[in-house]
């Protein structure tokens, strides 16, 4: 298995370099222009003679702004999980939202709340009147006692 992981590194390395060479925009291409580039990672990939001049000379490659290594800005980052309702900025974004226009939303639900908790008021009080109404002094099915007590 050890014998094939040289050959499977110089592939990785070959099919990489040629991906990459396909997918920079024309005008990070240094050198030469960009189909000289692509032929000459596909003619000098075994050797690794293509693929590493791709990657050392053909791309232009842009330094951080700051000078540090992406690495040396994730290790002296600290990275915080803050949950939305605790987030003042997403909590201002929908105070935002809703002085936009999300006024009108809230009136009509707050109309609608309010006519829904009347119809429920209302129907609690017809069954309260129902229940609560003249009865006669007719045994019906609710007055049976239960079998066996007397």
């Amino acid at each position: 298995m050890l014998r094939y992981l040289p050959f499977l590194l110089v592939l990785a390395l070959w099919i990489y370099a040629f991906i990459d060479c396909l997918n920079t925009p024309e005008s990070q291409v240094r050198g030469l222009p960009k189909v000289i580039w692509v032929i000459i990672i596909l003619l000098f990939g075994e050797v690794l003679i293509g693929p590493v001049a791709w990657l050392v000379a053909g791309k232009v490659r842009h330094a951080p702004a700051d000078g540090r290594a992406p690495s040396e800005q994730h290790r002296n980052r600290r990275a915080r999980w803050v949950a939305p309702d605790d987030n003042p900025e997403f909590l201002k974004s929908l105070g935002d939202e809703h002085s936009k226009g999300g006024n009108d939303r809230n009136s009509k639900d707050d109309a609608l709340l309010k006519d829904w908790e009347a119809d429920l008021r209302r129907r609690e009080e017809e069954l309260r009147r129902k229940e609560d109404g003249p009865r006669d002094n007719t045994p019906g099915p609710d007055d049976t006692p239960p079998p066996g007590k007397s």
